[in-house]
């Protein structure tokens, strides 16, 4: 068994906090949005201008004029508040947002993403991925484990950058690690999904991490 693309968001949203700035990237992060617990505060913020976005809309009711940078269609909030894409950048660059949940392609075992180009694939650009790693205060990632049986978790990430030694936290439909980047432990095995094991993981992981599961704690290089 693994976690469900909605099992991974809720997983996500537990690492939202009262009173936070959030940017959600594309794909599963935009989920992260249907599970924040109730009475909490949590601004949600998109790079084409936007802060305090809501759930997404009931089919039928969506508004064509409101949409996320991922061009999907959002509600608005009572404290919904629009501006310029340069005022969002401005936000972004300047420190302000405390938390982005992104997907990935790879994330190496130092911290390392890419997120935004495969060589010789067709892209329309690289987003605001490579602003949003540098200037928010803490990444997590929300990914596959695998892509077509090849491990996503990497010594070494082989794709084009997004950001050397940005990440903080992985989670994948197998479990979740933590990203030592400064401290030089690298990368941990923290908690698994639904009926996987530490030894299933290990062989679907090129990346060499330690396994701190409550009071157990090894290398898995």
């Amino acid at each position: 068994m693994a976690w469900t693309r909605e099992q991974m968001a809720a997983r996500a949203a537990k690492e939202l906090r009262d009173g936070f700035y959030v940017n959600l990237g594309i794909g599963i992060p935009t989920l992260v949005s249907n599970f924040i617990p109730a009475g909490m505060r949590v601004q949600l913020q998109s790079e084409n201008g936007m802060l305090g976005m809501g759930p997404f809309p009931f089919e039928g009711e969506e508004d064509p004029d409101l949409i996320n940078a991922g061009k999907q269609t959002i509600t608005e909030l009572p404290t919904t508040s629009y501006f310029s894409s340069a005022d969002s950048f401005g936000m972004i660059r300047g420190g302000h947002i405390d938390l982005s949940i992104l997907g990935a392609m790879q994330v190496a075992q130092n911290g390392d993403l890419a997120n935004w180009m495969i060589p010789g694939k067709m892209v329309k650009g690289m987003g605001g991925a490579m602003d949003l790693v540098a200037g928010v205060k803490r990444v997590v990632v929300v990914m596959e484990h695998t892509a077509k049986d090849d491990p996503k978790l990497l010594k070494a990430c082989n794709l084009p950058l997004t950001g050397q030694g940005v990440v903080d936290l992985v989670i994948t439909d197998l479990g979740v690690f933590t990203i030592d980047k400064k401290g030089g432990t690298g990368m941990t095995l923290i908690e698994l999904a639904d009926g996987v094991t530490a030894e299933e993981i290990k062989a679907k992981t090129d990346a060499d991490f330690k396994v701190a599961l409550g009071s157990k704690q090894s290398n898995a290089a």
